[in-house]
């Protein structure tokens, strides 16, 4: 992949984020709880695959994506630990609200997505915004 190419998919699937993450709140404010942990998670994960494509790599299940990250960017210490935490905190979250039966989730705990997935993808941007620099 050219490096034109990596950097129009790196933004491509930033924007993704930010607007998945635009979604989540949303549907926050109308009451949409298992709608908003979907959304927030997502958010996480378009910004996961931007980070793996700014490494050459690919991965086509949720849980390889989210190994992926925590051996380049976690344990490399390019970014905080807390983010893997809350990475894997909300995608259990959504994977349970999400193909599991009467779940249900609490304001709380969509508010907490919609944090924990704001703070990863501001994180993620200021990775790029530095990396650039």
């Amino acid at each position: 992949m050219s490096d034109d190419l990596r950097r129009d998919l790196i933004a491509y699937r930033m924007e993704r984020a930010r607007a998945t993450l635009d979604e989540a709140r949303l549907l926050l404010t109308g009451g949409s709880l298992q709608g908003t942990v979907n959304r927030a998670y997502y958010a996480m994960f378009y910004a996961v695959q931007a980070l793996l494509a700014e490494r050459g790599l690919s991965r086509s299940k949720h849980a390889s994506s989210i190994a992926a990250f925590d051996v380049e960017f976690v344990k490399t210490g390019m970014l905080n630990r807390s983010f893997s935490k809350q990475l894997h905190s909300v995608f259990r979250l959504r994977q349970n609200a999400d193909y599991e039966d009467m779940v249900v989730v609490s304001e709380e705990q969509a508010k907490e997505a919609v944090a924990h997935a704001a703070a990863f993808v501001d994180e993620v941007e200021d990775h790029f915004r530095s990396s650039s620099s």
